[in-house]
């Protein structure tokens, strides 16, 4: 097939043609199973028969009005993240890299209206992702999504995660912002220490920093509570989202404080589809699904049995030497026998019908649907034991 789109993506060998929960068909009607959940973002799986009824009963009556007005799936949705989180107010976008853009101009904008044209250096980590835009970049600890779009934005400070000391040492009077992802994603799913946690909050209280929690990935569910936050203890100003938001129809969102909100003024800062009617009518039936005991303990219990299962399958193979994450948000980390090859394993996988993700070159990544049930799990696990053997023989 000849492809019209821009090289900067390297496409898999398949073209997906239908989905169904957390089955794939591809155009030539080969059937897989899907444990990537679309980058963490399928959190209720492809296809599911609420979202498509809000989609349809929201396209009869209204799909875009502009931000000169509100709608109320926008407010129903902005209810809802207040009404279940550390958060008064909400503003919406498309994205997750949008959603870090306007978490980070708010944090730039606070700290000089209320402190002085000195305080706008962020502080952000190293290894970490916050998006693709020249700011969000240039914040992101990843030089090699950044170095080629110099100069970059200036102001930015990166320190090691999960490094008190070196947190310590870098939070000042001129620092207005801190972001840090709950759990790392794309550098390899990493966990944040609850004492890390609990240090950015005290030094941020101490400067008088925002801090910001990038939940773009960890946020609406996959960690096993509705935001990755809670497993911590530590509430920040400014939570990013998007992802599982909705659940595939592109949708971001900040959640910030009444203290922070009103820095955005009328004209400060917007976005054209932010609020989009369709996105919100799906996202808050996702939310009402997701947002329930029954969910929420589902994601716990199959987490436990995929991490359990690849545990198994690290010790059978020696592929792997550690299995890390939360909830159904997890990470099998190549042997160093075999580091930096889980491209390999992605390739591997998807030749015996598994869909998986990678994060960074050495990590081998599941983000699979919040209700993947036993038989797509045991499958998807069958297939991924069947695709390593298949690997090691040749490698």
């Amino acid at each position: 097939m000849t492809n019209y789109l821009t090289p900067n993506f390297s496409f898999a060998p398949m073209i997906p043609e239908r989905a169904s929960g957390s089955r794939v068909w591809d155009t030539e009607g080969r059937e897989l199973i899907d444990l990537s959940g679309g980058i963490a973002v399928n959190a209720l799986g492809h296809s599911h028969p609420a979202l498509i009824e809000a989609l349809t009963e929201q396209a009869q009556k209204v799909w875009h009005i502009s931000n000169l007005y509100t709608t109320q799936p926008a407010q129903d949705l902005a209810r809802r993240l207040v009404e279940n989180s550390f958060g008064d107010k909400v503003f919406f976008c498309n994205s997750g890299a949008e959603a870090n853009e306007a978490a980070l101009k708010l944090a730039r904008k606070y700290g000089r209206d209320h402190f002085g044209a000195h305080k706008t250096e962020i502080v952000s980590c190293v290894n970490s992702f916050h998006g693709r835009t020249l700011f969000t970049v240039s914040v992101g600890g990843q030089p090699k999504y950044s170095q080629d779009y110099a100069p970059l934005p200036q102001g930015i400070t990166h320190v090691p995660f999960n490094d008190i000391a070196a947190l310590e040492a870098a939070v000042g009077e001129q620092t207005c912002a801190v972001i840090i992802e709950p759990v790392q994603g794309e550098s390899g799913i990493l966990p944040a220490e609850r004492e890390y946690l609990e240090a950015a909050r005290r030094l941020c209280d101490r400067h008088g920093a925002l801090l910001v929690f990038d939940e773009v990935q960890t946020g609406i569910g996959h960690t096993g509570k509705l935001f990755a936050y809670e497993h911590y203890g530590v509430k920040p100003d400014i939570m990013s989202l998007a992802k599982a938001l909705g659940c595939g129809f592109p949708i971001g969102a900040i959640v910030t404080t009444d203290k922070i909100a009103p820095t955005f003024g009328p004209g400060t800062h917007g976005s054209t589809f932010g609020g989009n009617p369709l996105a919100c009518a799906v996202a808050n039936r996702a939310f009402d699904i997701i947002n329930t005991p029954e969910t929420l303990n589902h994601v716990e219990t199959q987490g436990r049995k995929l991490q359990t299962t690849l545990t198994g399958l690290c010790n059978k193979t020696g592929v792997f030497k550690q299995v890390r994450g939360m909830g159904l948000l997890l990470g099998a980390v190549m042997a160093d026998a075999y580091e930096n090859r889980a491209g390999e394993i992605f390739n591997a996988a998807l030749k015996h019908g598994l869909m998986v993700l990678v994060a960074g070159p050495n990590v081998v990544r599941f983000a699979p649907s919040l209700l993947l049930n036993d038989e797509d799990l045991a499958e998807g696990m069958k297939r991924l034991e069947a695709a390593v053997n298949e690997w090691l023989a040749a490698a």
